[in-house]
Protein backbone atom coordinates (compact mmCIF):
# COMPACT_ATOMS: atom_id res chain seq x y z
CA UNK A 1 0.00 0.00 0.00
CA UNK A 2 1.30 3.43 -0.94
CA UNK A 3 0.82 5.47 2.22
CA UNK A 4 1.71 8.68 0.44
CA UNK A 5 -1.39 8.38 -1.77
CA UNK A 6 -4.29 9.94 0.10
CA UNK A 7 -6.74 8.80 -2.58
CA UNK A 8 -6.58 5.29 -1.01
CA UNK A 9 -8.47 6.70 1.98
CA UNK A 10 -11.94 5.17 2.37
CA UNK A 11 -13.86 7.17 4.96
CA UNK A 12 -17.39 6.73 6.21
CA UNK A 13 -19.35 8.09 9.14
CA UNK A 14 -21.02 6.26 11.99
CA UNK A 15 -23.71 7.61 14.28
CA UNK A 16 -22.60 7.30 17.92
CA UNK A 17 -26.21 6.74 18.98
CA UNK A 18 -27.74 4.18 16.58
CA UNK A 19 -24.50 3.23 14.71
CA UNK A 20 -25.98 3.92 11.27
CA UNK A 21 -23.28 4.25 8.59
CA UNK A 22 -23.57 7.29 6.29
CA UNK A 23 -21.32 8.92 3.66
CA UNK A 24 -19.37 12.11 4.25
CA UNK A 25 -20.90 14.70 1.88
CA UNK A 26 -22.20 18.26 1.79
CA UNK A 27 -25.78 17.29 2.69
CA UNK A 28 -24.58 16.23 6.13
CA UNK A 29 -26.62 17.67 9.00
CA UNK A 30 -26.68 14.64 11.29
CA UNK A 31 -27.73 11.02 11.35
CA UNK A 32 -30.62 10.43 8.88
CA UNK A 33 -31.95 7.60 11.05
CA UNK A 34 -32.15 9.25 14.49
CA UNK A 35 -31.10 12.89 14.01
CA UNK A 36 -28.01 12.52 16.20
CA UNK A 37 -25.36 15.17 15.44
CA UNK A 38 -22.52 13.31 17.20
CA UNK A 39 -20.84 11.39 14.37
CA UNK A 40 -17.48 9.65 14.11
CA UNK A 41 -15.37 8.91 11.05
CA UNK A 42 -14.62 5.25 10.39
CA UNK A 43 -11.71 4.01 8.27
CA UNK A 44 -10.47 0.87 6.60
CA UNK A 45 -7.29 0.15 8.58
CA UNK A 46 -7.23 -3.52 7.67
CA UNK A 47 -4.06 -3.44 5.54
CA UNK A 48 -2.25 -0.59 7.30
CA UNK A 49 1.43 -1.40 7.85
CA UNK A 50 2.02 0.35 11.19
CA UNK A 51 5.87 0.18 11.26
CA UNK A 52 6.04 1.62 7.73
CA UNK A 53 3.50 4.29 8.61
CA UNK A 54 5.41 5.28 11.77
CA UNK A 55 8.66 5.64 9.84
CA UNK A 56 6.92 7.99 7.40
CA UNK A 57 5.28 9.98 10.20
CA UNK A 58 8.63 10.60 11.88
CA UNK A 59 10.06 12.04 8.65
CA UNK A 60 7.23 14.53 8.17
CA UNK A 61 6.92 18.06 9.51
CA UNK A 62 5.61 18.03 13.11
CA UNK A 63 2.08 19.26 12.51
CA UNK A 64 -1.40 17.78 12.59
CA UNK A 65 -1.34 16.60 8.98
CA UNK A 66 1.63 14.30 9.56
CA UNK A 67 -1.11 11.84 10.60
CA UNK A 68 -3.12 12.42 7.42
CA UNK A 69 -3.81 8.71 6.81
CA UNK A 70 -6.08 8.68 9.88
CA UNK A 71 -7.93 11.91 8.99
CA UNK A 72 -11.10 12.23 6.85
CA UNK A 73 -9.68 14.02 3.78
CA UNK A 74 -9.47 12.15 0.48
CA UNK A 75 -7.10 14.46 -1.39
CA UNK A 76 -4.10 16.39 -0.11
CA UNK A 77 -5.01 19.22 -2.50
CA UNK A 78 -7.99 20.10 -0.31
CA UNK A 79 -6.04 20.50 2.92
CA UNK A 80 -6.31 24.03 4.37
CA UNK A 81 -3.45 24.35 6.81
CA UNK A 82 -1.45 27.01 8.63
CA UNK A 83 0.93 24.72 10.54
CA UNK A 84 -1.46 23.75 13.34
CA UNK A 85 -0.62 20.85 15.63
CA UNK A 86 2.83 19.69 16.65
CA UNK A 87 2.50 21.74 19.85
CA UNK A 88 5.02 21.15 22.67
CA UNK A 89 4.47 18.93 25.68
CA UNK A 90 5.96 20.99 28.50
CA UNK A 91 7.01 19.37 31.76
CA UNK A 92 5.91 21.38 34.79
CA UNK A 93 8.50 21.84 37.52
CA UNK A 94 7.32 24.45 40.01
CA UNK A 95 3.59 23.71 39.93
CA UNK A 96 4.26 19.97 39.87
CA UNK A 97 6.55 20.26 42.88
CA UNK A 98 3.99 22.27 44.82
CA UNK A 99 1.38 19.60 44.14
CA UNK A 100 3.75 16.75 44.93
CA UNK A 101 3.50 15.36 41.37
CA UNK A 102 6.50 13.78 39.65
CA UNK A 103 5.18 13.75 36.09
CA UNK A 104 2.95 16.72 35.24
CA UNK A 105 2.91 17.77 31.58
CA UNK A 106 1.17 20.66 29.85
CA UNK A 107 0.08 20.20 26.23
CA UNK A 108 0.56 23.78 25.06
CA UNK A 109 -2.21 24.32 22.52
CA UNK A 110 -1.86 28.10 22.80
CA UNK A 111 0.73 27.92 20.05
CA UNK A 112 -1.75 27.26 17.25
CA UNK A 113 -2.28 29.87 14.49
CA UNK A 114 -5.18 31.55 16.35
CA UNK A 115 -3.99 30.63 19.85
CA UNK A 116 -6.25 27.72 20.81
CA UNK A 117 -6.71 23.99 20.27
CA UNK A 118 -9.75 24.77 18.09
CA UNK A 119 -7.28 25.35 15.24
CA UNK A 120 -7.09 21.56 15.01
CA UNK A 121 -10.84 21.35 14.52
CA UNK A 122 -10.84 24.23 12.04
CA UNK A 123 -8.19 22.78 9.75
CA UNK A 124 -10.01 19.43 9.50
CA UNK A 125 -13.52 20.94 9.22
CA UNK A 126 -12.65 23.57 6.63
CA UNK A 127 -10.57 21.10 4.61
CA UNK A 128 -13.52 18.68 4.58
CA UNK A 129 -15.94 21.45 3.59
CA UNK A 130 -13.64 22.57 0.82
CA UNK A 131 -13.54 19.00 -0.44
CA UNK A 132 -17.37 18.93 -0.38
CA UNK A 133 -17.57 22.19 -2.34
CA UNK A 134 -19.13 24.25 0.48
CA UNK A 135 -18.68 28.00 -0.04
CA UNK A 136 -20.78 29.45 2.81
CA UNK A 137 -21.03 28.30 6.42
CA UNK A 138 -22.92 29.04 9.66
CA UNK A 139 -21.37 28.32 13.06
CA UNK A 140 -22.44 28.97 16.66
CA UNK A 141 -19.57 29.51 19.07
CA UNK A 142 -18.55 30.95 22.43
CA UNK A 143 -15.30 32.26 20.96
CA UNK A 144 -12.41 30.05 19.97
CA UNK A 145 -14.20 27.88 17.39
CA UNK A 146 -15.51 30.89 15.49
CA UNK A 147 -12.12 32.63 15.56
CA UNK A 148 -10.38 29.55 14.21
CA UNK A 149 -13.07 28.91 11.61
CA UNK A 150 -12.97 32.56 10.51
CA UNK A 151 -9.22 32.40 9.91
CA UNK A 152 -9.36 29.12 7.98
CA UNK A 153 -12.48 30.15 6.03
CA UNK A 154 -10.64 33.30 4.95
CA UNK A 155 -7.80 31.12 3.68
CA UNK A 156 -10.20 28.74 1.91
CA UNK A 157 -12.44 31.45 0.43
CA UNK A 158 -15.52 30.33 2.41
CA UNK A 159 -17.96 32.95 3.77
CA UNK A 160 -18.63 32.51 7.49
CA UNK A 161 -21.62 33.57 9.60
CA UNK A 162 -20.60 33.43 13.28
CA UNK A 163 -23.27 33.47 16.00
CA UNK A 164 -22.09 34.33 19.54
CA UNK A 165 -23.93 34.46 22.90
CA UNK A 166 -23.70 37.85 24.56
CA UNK A 167 -21.37 36.59 27.33
CA UNK A 168 -18.60 36.04 24.78
CA UNK A 169 -15.75 38.53 25.39
CA UNK A 170 -15.94 41.38 22.89
CA UNK A 171 -12.28 40.87 21.95
CA UNK A 172 -13.09 37.39 20.67
CA UNK A 173 -15.99 38.60 18.54
CA UNK A 174 -13.86 41.40 17.11
CA UNK A 175 -11.12 38.94 16.19
CA UNK A 176 -13.60 36.80 14.24
CA UNK A 177 -14.81 39.93 12.46
CA UNK A 178 -11.21 40.85 11.64
CA UNK A 179 -10.93 37.66 9.57
CA UNK A 180 -14.05 38.67 7.61
CA UNK A 181 -16.74 36.71 9.44
CA UNK A 182 -20.26 38.14 9.69
CA UNK A 183 -20.68 38.40 13.47
CA UNK A 184 -24.15 38.05 15.05
CA UNK A 185 -24.37 38.64 18.81
CA UNK A 186 -27.31 36.94 20.56
CA UNK A 187 -28.72 38.11 23.88
CA UNK A 188 -29.26 34.65 25.30
CA UNK A 189 -27.53 31.45 26.33
CA UNK A 190 -25.20 29.40 24.15
CA UNK A 191 -27.89 26.75 23.65
CA UNK A 192 -30.32 29.46 22.46
CA UNK A 193 -27.60 30.82 20.18
CA UNK A 194 -27.18 27.38 18.58
CA UNK A 195 -30.92 27.11 17.98
CA UNK A 196 -31.08 30.53 16.30
CA UNK A 197 -28.04 29.76 14.14
CA UNK A 198 -29.70 26.53 12.98
CA UNK A 199 -32.92 28.36 12.03
CA UNK A 200 -30.92 31.01 10.17
CA UNK A 201 -28.98 28.38 8.21
CA UNK A 202 -32.18 26.52 7.29
CA UNK A 203 -33.97 29.69 6.20
CA UNK A 204 -31.05 30.92 4.08
CA UNK A 205 -30.12 27.49 2.75
CA UNK A 206 -26.57 27.77 4.12
CA UNK A 207 -24.49 24.83 5.32
CA UNK A 208 -24.68 24.52 9.13
CA UNK A 209 -21.63 23.39 11.06
CA UNK A 210 -23.43 20.71 13.00
CA UNK A 211 -22.82 17.20 11.74
CA UNK A 212 -19.36 18.08 10.39
CA UNK A 213 -18.56 19.82 13.68
CA UNK A 214 -18.49 16.59 15.68
CA UNK A 215 -16.61 14.72 12.94
CA UNK A 216 -13.96 17.44 12.62
CA UNK A 217 -13.64 17.94 16.38
CA UNK A 218 -13.26 14.25 17.18
CA UNK A 219 -10.90 13.47 14.31
CA UNK A 220 -8.81 16.60 14.84
CA UNK A 221 -8.54 16.28 18.62
CA UNK A 222 -7.43 12.66 18.35
CA UNK A 223 -4.20 13.93 16.77
CA UNK A 224 -3.43 15.51 20.14
CA UNK A 225 -3.45 11.98 21.60
CA UNK A 226 -1.00 10.80 18.92
CA UNK A 227 1.36 13.69 19.69
CA UNK A 228 1.13 13.14 23.46
CA UNK A 229 1.91 9.42 23.19
CA UNK A 230 4.83 10.07 20.84
CA UNK A 231 6.30 12.83 23.04
CA UNK A 232 5.82 10.93 26.32
CA UNK A 233 7.55 7.92 24.82
CA UNK A 234 10.50 10.10 23.84
CA UNK A 235 10.57 11.82 27.25
CA UNK A 236 10.17 8.82 29.54
CA UNK A 237 11.12 5.78 27.45
CA UNK A 238 13.91 7.19 25.29
CA UNK A 239 11.79 6.94 22.15
CA UNK A 240 11.71 3.14 22.19
CA UNK A 241 7.92 3.13 22.02
CA UNK A 242 4.92 5.40 22.49
CA UNK A 243 3.37 5.92 25.93
CA UNK A 244 -0.14 6.83 27.08
CA UNK A 245 -0.39 8.93 30.26
CA UNK A 246 -2.25 7.78 33.36
CA UNK A 247 -4.46 10.89 33.23
CA UNK A 248 -5.61 13.33 30.56
CA UNK A 249 -7.32 16.45 31.96
CA UNK A 250 -9.45 19.00 30.12
CA UNK A 251 -12.08 21.60 30.90
CA UNK A 252 -15.27 20.56 29.15
CA UNK A 253 -18.36 22.26 27.82
CA UNK A 254 -19.61 20.35 24.79
CA UNK A 255 -17.09 17.55 25.34
CA UNK A 256 -15.79 17.02 21.80
CA UNK A 257 -12.15 17.48 22.77
CA UNK A 258 -11.81 14.60 25.25
CA UNK A 259 -14.03 12.39 23.07
CA UNK A 260 -11.55 12.92 20.24
CA UNK A 261 -8.55 12.32 22.48
CA UNK A 262 -10.15 9.11 23.70
CA UNK A 263 -10.69 7.96 20.12
CA UNK A 264 -7.05 8.67 19.34
CA UNK A 265 -5.82 6.51 22.20
CA UNK A 266 -8.31 3.79 21.23
CA UNK A 267 -6.89 3.72 17.71
CA UNK A 268 -3.33 3.59 19.03
CA UNK A 269 -4.26 0.78 21.41
CA UNK A 270 -5.69 -1.16 18.46
CA UNK A 271 -2.53 -0.43 16.44
CA UNK A 272 -0.39 -1.73 19.32
CA UNK A 273 1.30 1.65 19.78
CA UNK A 274 0.27 2.07 23.46
CA UNK A 275 -0.63 -0.44 26.14
CA UNK A 276 -3.32 1.41 28.09
CA UNK A 277 -6.14 3.93 27.86
CA UNK A 278 -5.67 7.05 30.04
CA UNK A 279 -8.16 8.00 32.71
CA UNK A 280 -10.07 11.18 31.91
CA UNK A 281 -10.16 14.14 34.31
CA UNK A 282 -13.13 16.23 33.11
CA UNK A 283 -13.57 19.63 34.71
CA UNK A 284 -16.52 22.03 34.43
CA UNK A 285 -17.29 25.45 35.82
CA UNK A 286 -19.26 25.11 39.05
CA UNK A 287 -21.77 27.58 37.64
CA UNK A 288 -22.53 25.27 34.72
CA UNK A 289 -21.69 21.67 35.54
CA UNK A 290 -24.44 19.37 34.23
CA UNK A 291 -21.93 16.57 33.54
CA UNK A 292 -20.44 16.73 37.03
CA UNK A 293 -23.84 16.78 38.72
CA UNK A 294 -25.10 13.84 36.65
CA UNK A 295 -21.93 11.83 37.31
CA UNK A 296 -22.17 12.41 41.05
CA UNK A 297 -25.75 11.09 40.92
CA UNK A 298 -24.65 8.09 38.88
CA UNK A 299 -26.77 9.18 35.90
CA UNK A 300 -25.77 8.44 32.31
CA UNK A 301 -27.99 11.26 30.98
CA UNK A 302 -27.33 14.82 32.18
CA UNK A 303 -30.12 17.14 33.24
CA UNK A 304 -29.77 20.40 31.24
CA UNK A 305 -29.06 23.64 33.08
CA UNK A 306 -31.26 26.43 31.71
CA UNK A 307 -29.50 29.37 33.31
CA UNK A 308 -25.70 28.91 33.58
CA UNK A 309 -24.15 30.91 36.42
CA UNK A 310 -20.62 31.41 35.09
CA UNK A 311 -18.89 34.29 33.38
CA UNK A 312 -16.67 31.82 31.51
CA UNK A 313 -18.66 31.76 28.29
CA UNK A 314 -16.66 28.94 26.70
CA UNK A 315 -17.87 26.58 29.45
CA UNK A 316 -21.51 27.74 29.55
CA UNK A 317 -23.10 24.81 27.70
CA UNK A 318 -26.12 23.89 29.77
CA UNK A 319 -27.07 20.85 27.70
CA UNK A 320 -24.13 18.58 26.78
CA UNK A 321 -26.47 16.07 25.15
CA UNK A 322 -25.01 12.81 23.86
CA UNK A 323 -21.43 13.92 24.46
CA UNK A 324 -21.84 13.37 28.20
CA UNK A 325 -23.13 9.84 27.63
CA UNK A 326 -20.02 9.03 25.58
CA UNK A 327 -17.72 10.48 28.25
CA UNK A 328 -19.67 8.77 31.03
CA UNK A 329 -19.22 5.42 29.29
CA UNK A 330 -15.51 6.14 28.80
CA UNK A 331 -14.96 6.90 32.49
CA UNK A 332 -16.91 3.84 33.57
CA UNK A 333 -14.86 1.64 31.25
CA UNK A 334 -11.37 3.13 31.50
CA UNK A 335 -11.47 5.21 34.69
CA UNK A 336 -11.63 8.90 35.35
CA UNK A 337 -13.32 11.64 37.34
CA UNK A 338 -15.74 14.53 36.81
CA UNK A 339 -15.16 17.59 39.01
CA UNK A 340 -16.06 21.28 39.10
CA UNK A 341 -14.24 24.48 40.03
CA UNK A 342 -15.62 27.95 40.63
CA UNK A 343 -14.85 30.96 38.47
CA UNK A 344 -12.86 32.35 41.39
CA UNK A 345 -10.82 29.15 41.61
CA UNK A 346 -10.16 29.42 37.89
CA UNK A 347 -8.86 32.97 38.08
CA UNK A 348 -6.67 32.03 41.07
CA UNK A 349 -5.32 29.10 39.05
CA UNK A 350 -4.50 31.50 36.21
CA UNK A 351 -2.27 33.47 38.54
CA UNK A 352 -0.71 30.35 40.05
CA UNK A 353 0.21 28.87 36.66
CA UNK A 354 1.51 32.17 35.30
CA UNK A 355 3.64 32.86 38.37
CA UNK A 356 5.03 29.36 38.82
CA UNK A 357 5.51 27.90 35.34
CA UNK A 358 5.28 31.13 33.31
CA UNK A 359 2.24 29.99 31.30
CA UNK A 360 -0.71 32.32 30.77
CA UNK A 361 -3.98 30.54 29.99
CA UNK A 362 -7.62 31.21 29.14
CA UNK A 363 -10.35 30.63 31.76
CA UNK A 364 -11.39 27.23 30.34
CA UNK A 365 -7.83 25.99 30.87
CA UNK A 366 -7.62 27.68 34.27
CA UNK A 367 -10.72 25.75 35.33
CA UNK A 368 -8.85 22.59 34.31
CA UNK A 369 -5.87 23.46 36.52
CA UNK A 370 -8.20 24.35 39.40
CA UNK A 371 -9.73 20.90 38.92
CA UNK A 372 -6.25 19.36 38.90
CA UNK A 373 -5.48 20.99 42.24
CA UNK A 374 -8.77 19.67 43.65
CA UNK A 375 -8.07 16.15 42.36
CA UNK A 376 -4.61 16.15 43.94
CA UNK A 377 -6.00 17.39 47.25
CA UNK A 378 -8.70 14.71 47.15
CA UNK A 379 -6.02 12.05 46.41
CA UNK A 380 -7.74 11.10 43.15
CA UNK A 381 -4.47 11.78 41.33
CA UNK A 382 -1.45 10.14 42.97
CA UNK A 383 2.13 11.51 43.13
CA UNK A 384 3.53 8.93 40.69
CA UNK A 385 0.79 9.33 38.07
CA UNK A 386 1.73 10.64 34.63
CA UNK A 387 -0.65 13.56 34.08
CA UNK A 388 -1.21 15.59 30.91
CA UNK A 389 -3.31 18.77 30.97
CA UNK A 390 -4.72 20.29 27.79
CA UNK A 391 -3.68 23.96 27.82
CA UNK A 392 -6.34 24.96 25.32
CA UNK A 393 -5.93 28.72 24.88
CA UNK A 394 -4.37 32.03 25.90
CA UNK A 395 -5.62 34.50 28.50
CA UNK A 396 -5.31 37.67 26.39
CA UNK A 397 -8.97 38.70 26.53
CA UNK A 398 -9.53 38.07 30.24
CA UNK A 399 -6.63 39.62 32.14
CA UNK A 400 -8.95 42.26 33.58
CA UNK A 401 -10.98 39.54 35.32
CA UNK A 402 -7.82 37.91 36.68
CA UNK A 403 -5.82 40.94 37.77
CA UNK A 404 -8.61 43.36 38.64
CA UNK A 405 -7.99 47.09 38.52
CA UNK A 406 -5.02 47.26 40.89
CA UNK A 407 -2.46 45.43 38.75
CA UNK A 408 0.01 48.32 38.54
CA UNK A 409 1.53 50.94 40.84
CA UNK A 410 1.63 54.52 39.56
CA UNK A 411 4.20 57.05 40.75
CA UNK A 412 3.72 60.71 39.79
CA UNK A 413 7.10 62.48 39.60
CA UNK A 414 5.81 65.74 38.17
CA UNK A 415 6.85 68.67 40.35
CA UNK A 416 8.85 66.41 42.65
CA UNK A 417 12.49 66.99 43.51
CA UNK A 418 12.96 63.50 44.82
CA UNK A 419 11.47 60.08 44.25
CA UNK A 420 8.49 59.52 46.59
CA UNK A 421 8.08 56.32 48.58
CA UNK A 422 5.84 53.69 47.03
CA UNK A 423 2.45 53.36 48.73
CA UNK A 424 1.95 50.51 51.18
CA UNK A 425 -0.79 48.15 50.01
CA UNK A 426 -2.26 44.99 51.49
CA UNK A 427 0.14 42.08 51.51
CA UNK A 428 3.22 44.18 50.84
CA UNK A 429 2.48 46.28 53.89
CA UNK A 430 1.95 43.19 56.06
CA UNK A 431 5.25 41.75 54.94
CA UNK A 432 7.12 44.96 55.68
CA UNK A 433 5.79 44.86 59.24
CA UNK A 434 7.12 41.33 59.71
CA UNK A 435 10.40 41.93 57.94
CA UNK A 436 12.10 43.15 61.11
CA UNK A 437 11.24 39.81 62.81
CA UNK A 438 11.97 37.39 59.97
CA UNK A 439 15.14 37.95 57.96
CA UNK A 440 16.88 34.60 57.67
CA UNK A 441 15.05 31.44 56.60
CA UNK A 442 16.25 27.84 56.17
CA UNK A 443 14.28 25.59 53.80
CA UNK A 444 14.81 21.82 54.12
CA UNK A 445 13.31 19.95 51.15
CA UNK A 446 14.72 17.00 49.20
CA UNK A 447 12.68 17.88 46.10
CA UNK A 448 14.81 20.55 44.44
CA UNK A 449 11.91 22.03 42.44
CA UNK A 450 9.68 22.28 45.51
CA UNK A 451 12.48 23.98 47.47
CA UNK A 452 13.05 26.51 44.69
CA UNK A 453 9.32 27.21 44.45
CA UNK A 454 9.07 28.06 48.14
CA UNK A 455 12.20 30.17 47.80
CA UNK A 456 10.74 32.04 44.81
CA UNK A 457 7.45 32.71 46.59
CA UNK A 458 9.29 34.14 49.60
CA UNK A 459 11.76 36.20 47.56
CA UNK A 460 8.95 37.66 45.47
CA UNK A 461 7.45 39.12 48.61
CA UNK A 462 10.41 40.24 50.69
CA UNK A 463 14.18 40.63 51.00
CA UNK A 464 14.75 37.46 52.95
CA UNK A 465 18.10 35.72 53.42
CA UNK A 466 17.14 32.20 52.30
CA UNK A 467 19.29 29.06 52.58
CA UNK A 468 18.40 25.65 51.13
CA UNK A 469 19.23 22.17 52.36
CA UNK A 470 18.17 19.03 50.52
CA UNK A 471 18.36 16.53 53.38
CA UNK A 472 17.85 16.50 57.13
CA UNK A 473 21.53 16.24 58.08
CA UNK A 474 22.52 19.29 56.03
CA UNK A 475 19.43 21.12 57.29
CA UNK A 476 20.31 20.62 60.95
CA UNK A 477 23.86 21.79 60.32
CA UNK A 478 22.58 24.92 58.52
CA UNK A 479 20.27 25.70 61.43
CA UNK A 480 23.12 25.35 63.93
CA UNK A 481 25.43 27.51 61.84
CA UNK A 482 22.93 30.26 60.92
CA UNK A 483 20.37 30.26 63.75
CA UNK A 484 17.63 31.42 61.35
CA UNK A 485 14.39 33.22 62.23
CA UNK A 486 12.28 30.55 60.56
CA UNK A 487 12.62 26.92 59.35
CA UNK A 488 10.44 25.48 56.58
CA UNK A 489 10.83 21.71 56.31
CA UNK A 490 9.41 18.72 54.49
CA UNK A 491 8.64 15.58 56.49
CA UNK A 492 9.42 12.82 54.02
CA UNK A 493 13.18 12.79 53.41
CA UNK A 494 15.72 9.93 53.25
CA UNK A 495 17.83 9.09 56.30
CA UNK A 496 17.11 12.00 58.66
CA UNK A 497 13.49 12.98 58.00
CA UNK A 498 11.51 16.07 59.03
CA UNK A 499 10.35 14.50 62.28
CA UNK A 500 13.99 13.94 63.28
CA UNK A 501 14.85 17.52 62.34
CA UNK A 502 12.06 18.82 64.57
CA UNK A 503 13.02 16.54 67.47
CA UNK A 504 16.67 17.67 67.20
CA UNK A 505 15.69 21.34 67.20
CA UNK A 506 13.35 21.03 70.16
CA UNK A 507 15.98 19.18 72.25
CA UNK A 508 18.48 22.04 71.81
CA UNK A 509 17.92 25.14 73.96
CA UNK A 510 19.13 27.54 71.28
CA UNK A 511 17.27 25.98 68.35
CA UNK A 512 14.08 25.24 70.28
CA UNK A 513 12.88 28.84 69.98
CA UNK A 514 13.00 28.88 66.17
CA UNK A 515 9.50 28.70 64.58
CA UNK A 516 8.93 25.70 62.28
CA UNK A 517 6.57 25.38 59.33
CA UNK A 518 6.00 21.91 57.86
CA UNK A 519 5.12 21.47 54.17
CA UNK A 520 4.28 17.91 53.18
CA UNK A 521 2.34 15.77 50.69
CA UNK A 522 2.01 13.00 53.31
CA UNK A 523 -1.34 12.07 54.83
CA UNK A 524 -0.50 12.20 58.51
CA UNK A 525 -1.74 9.53 60.88
CA UNK A 526 -3.30 10.59 64.21
CA UNK A 527 -0.08 9.49 65.94
CA UNK A 528 2.05 11.65 63.62
CA UNK A 529 -0.25 14.63 64.14
CA UNK A 530 0.04 14.19 67.89
CA UNK A 531 3.83 14.06 67.54
CA UNK A 532 3.82 17.44 65.81
CA UNK A 533 1.29 19.04 68.14
CA UNK A 534 2.86 21.95 70.00
CA UNK A 535 6.13 21.56 68.09
CA UNK A 536 5.40 23.51 64.90
CA UNK A 537 3.72 26.77 63.97
CA UNK A 538 1.87 25.54 60.88
CA UNK A 539 1.22 22.43 58.77
CA UNK A 540 0.70 22.98 55.02
CA UNK A 541 -0.26 20.24 52.58
CA UNK A 542 1.48 20.40 49.21
CA UNK A 543 -1.10 21.58 46.74
CA UNK A 544 -2.62 24.06 49.19
CA UNK A 545 0.17 26.53 49.84
CA UNK A 546 0.65 28.16 46.44
CA UNK A 547 -1.72 31.09 46.72
CA UNK A 548 -1.57 34.76 47.46
CA UNK A 549 -2.20 34.24 51.19
CA UNK A 550 0.61 31.71 51.76
CA UNK A 551 3.23 34.11 53.02
CA UNK A 552 0.73 36.25 54.91
CA UNK A 553 -0.59 33.11 56.67
CA UNK A 554 2.92 31.88 57.29
CA UNK A 555 4.24 35.04 58.88
CA UNK A 556 1.06 35.66 60.87
CA UNK A 557 1.90 32.58 62.95
CA UNK A 558 5.26 33.94 64.01
CA UNK A 559 5.84 35.56 67.42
Amino acid sequence: MNLNNLERQRVGLECTNCHTRIPLDRSLTGCPACGESLLEAVYDFGQMDIPVWLSQVKNRRPNLWRYREVLPIASAHNIVSMGEGGTPLIKSHALAASLGLKHLYIKDERQGPTGSFKDRQATVAISALKEMGVDELVVASTGNVAIAYAAYCARAGIKLWAFFPSLTPGDKMREAALYGAEVIKITGTYDQTKELAARFAQTKGIFLDRGIKSVAAIEAMKTMAYEIADDLGAELLGGERWLAPDWFLQGVSGGMGPIGVGKGFREMLNFGLVDQMPRMGLVQSAGCAPMVEAFRRGQRIATPIDNPQTIIATLATGNPGRAYEVLYDYVRRHGGYFTAATDEDAFTATLILARTDGISVEPATAVTFAGLINMVRERVIKPDDIVVVNCSGHTMSVEKHVLGDQWQHSVDLSGQDKTPALPEEGLLSALEQVEAQVRRIVIIEDNVDAARLIQRILQARGSYDIHLAHDGVAGIQLIRDLMPDLVVTDLMMPDVDGFAVIDTMKSDKLMARIPIVVVTAKDLTPKEKARLSGQIEMLLQKGSFIDEEFIESLVSKLP
